[in-house]
């Protein structure tokens, strides 16, 4: 198993190693698929699969990927604790032998990456994601970055790891440069708490007090290819910013703004409460709800100032965020309305950087 095209993991030196391993102990070729845990994300095939696994192992070995709308590709593992269908991806769920490979990273909802997220969102039906980015679970405090002690997400992944099984977990943790700085085998959980507690050494950063405004970006592609995910750098500079302030991110866009479940919902979103109050109404649900309800946490605490070619500037504004022809023009806006004295504290790489303030709140 490995992640898709929006987590930057350096596959082509991850792979072979693990390939080489099963096949040193005698698994052939032929017996081995490369499954891709998209989640809710559209399929990477041709190109995009090359340049993430490399054109020899792209050409070499079945590859899947995992679709999550469709039904008869998902084995039913019964219900969770909580009463909801575990639907996962069939070929995972039938293989002999499972391995997961990922990428450690803090994670705006379920508190870091990697582990059970590879499975839990990676490999399960829409309808386990109905429940999995349900309000009930995302309007917890605890949904959110760097905490795993009692985040419902991380729980409720976990429990769905477990029941789909996983034999073996390699994952990486790696740098500014997206150099590997820490390689955590083994055990799922053992493994991922070793890699988390190394992730937070160099991913939580003291924060003397919150400030009226936030300068951070969307670490680059693959975490700005879109307004989707640019949301995640949003979400990351709540800790530092002070109620009523103004977060300023940095985004390419180049593959505009998202899904058309999520556009649509944006355009037509009229007001964070209203939104709120439908999306909990007992029975609904629409794909992509989860960005937009922790878009409407951003919205909540103050204004968004966004940067970024990809989208034109009309859409942006209907995307409840304000345009900027450059960052430094957004911090002329910023400092006109918060004053010339305002503090400012700049994020360079939003989602893998937890603001941490001294004072604990």
């Amino acid at each position: 198993m490995i992640c898709d095209v929006t987590r930057p993991v350096p596959n082509q030196v991850i792979l072979p190693q693990v390939i080489a391993e099963l096949e040193a102990a005698g698994i052939p070729p032929e017996a081995i698929t490369i499954l891709v845990a998209t989640g809710n994300h559209r399929p990477n095939e041709g190109a995009e699969l090359e340049a993430m696994i490399g054109a020899d192992l792209a050409a070499g070995y079945r590859v899947v990927n995992h679709h999550s709308d469709r039904d008869d590709e998902q084995a039913c593992l019964g219900d969770s604790r909580q009463g909801v269908p575990i639907l996962v991806d069939r070929t995972y769920v039938e293989a002999d032998l499972k391995v997961i490979t990922g990428l450690i990273e803090p994670h705006f909802m379920a508190g870091y990456s990697g582990g059970r997220k590879i499975v839990c969102p990676g490999l399960i039906s829409i309808k386990t994601v109905n429940y999995f980015h349900s309000p009930a679970l995302l309007e917890d405090p605890r949904a959110t970055n760097g905490v795993l002690d009692g985040n419902p997400l991380h729980l409720f992944a976990l429990e769905v790891a477990h029941r789909a099984g996983v034999d073996f977990s390699v994952n990486v943790v790696i740098d500014a440069a997206r150099n590997i700085c820490g390689v955590f085998a083994g055990e799922l959980e053992t493994a991922h708490l070793a890699g988390v507690e190394f992730c937070n050494t160099i991913s939580a950063a003291p924060l003397d007090e919150p400030a009226e405004i936030v300068v951070t970006s969307s670490a680059g592609y693959p975490l700005d290819a879109t307004y989707y995910q640019a949301v995640k750098g949003m979400v990351g500079a709540l800790p530092a910013l002070k109620p009523g302030g103004t977060i300023i991110i940095a985004a390419e866009l180049s593959e505009g703004i998202g899904g058309p479940e999520f556009r649509d919902m944006l355009f037509d979103m009229r007001d964070l409460d209203g939104f709120m109050s439908k999306i909990q109404a007992p029975g609904f649900f629409i794909k992509d709800q989860w960005e937009v309800e922790m878009l409407c946490r951003v919205l909540r605490a103050g204004d968004v100032m966004l940067v970024g070619s990809g989208v034109p500037p009309d859409e942006l504004r209907r995307c409840h965020v304000t345009p900027q022809p450059t960052v430094e023009a957004a911090v002329a806006e910023a400092l006109a309305k918060h004053g010339p004295e305002a503090r400012i504290v700049a994020i360079p790489s939003g989602p893998y950087l937890v603001p941490v303030p001294r004072n604990g709140k």
